[in-house]
């Protein structure tokens, strides 16, 4: 008899869901620093509240905090601080980036997983959810072993680097 077949059910969750905090490169001494957007604490004049960005750098000690008006939405790796993310990966079929831990976490259970369940077409909710957003790729059983690698070569960067 075969093993029960590892089961993921889509939690509807989107990219936006986990762009609050994410890791980062530190400008300066290039190692993993955590990039968080918190909501605004004080309006200004016109009655408006802007969120906090803040870049800290447990490495060097790098603290960076922004309150002021933003152009557009603000993403890691964007805007004022243009830190590139640090969970990045090159594969020979494209480039795999996460936000955070829980974010790779997310897309490494998706890709593990033999049997991938969403929630039925007529169910009210999101219908273009994170792992459905995913690239075909990513998606494939040909390439689990090569994405589930490079996954774990990602996790491993962020307790050594």
């Amino acid at each position: 008899m075969s093993p029960a077949p590892v089961r993921f059910h889509d939690t509807r969750r989107t990219a936006y869901d986990f762009a609050g905090s994410a890791l980062v490169r530190c400008p300066r001494c290039e190692r993993v620093a955590h990039f968080e957007r918190r909501p605004g604490r004080a309006a200004d004049a016109q009655g408006r509240t802007y969120p906090e960005l803040r870049l800290v750098c447990r490495s060097c000690g790098l603290s960076r905090i922004d309150t002021g008006p933003h152009r557009g939405t603000r993403r890691p790796g964007q805007g004022c601080y243009r830190s590139a993310l640090w969970l990045r990966a090159q594969t020979r079929h494209g480039e795999l980036w996460a936000y955070n831990l829980e974010h790779l976490d997310l897309i490494r259970r998706f890709v593990a997983a033999d049997l991938r369940e969403r929630a039925p077409w007529y169910d009210a909710g999101r219908k273009m959810t994170l792992v459905a957003r995913l690239p075909a790729w990513i998606k494939s059983a040909k390439n689990r072993t090569e994405v589930l690698r490079a996954i774990d070569r990602l996790r491993a960067s962020v307790t050594s680097g």
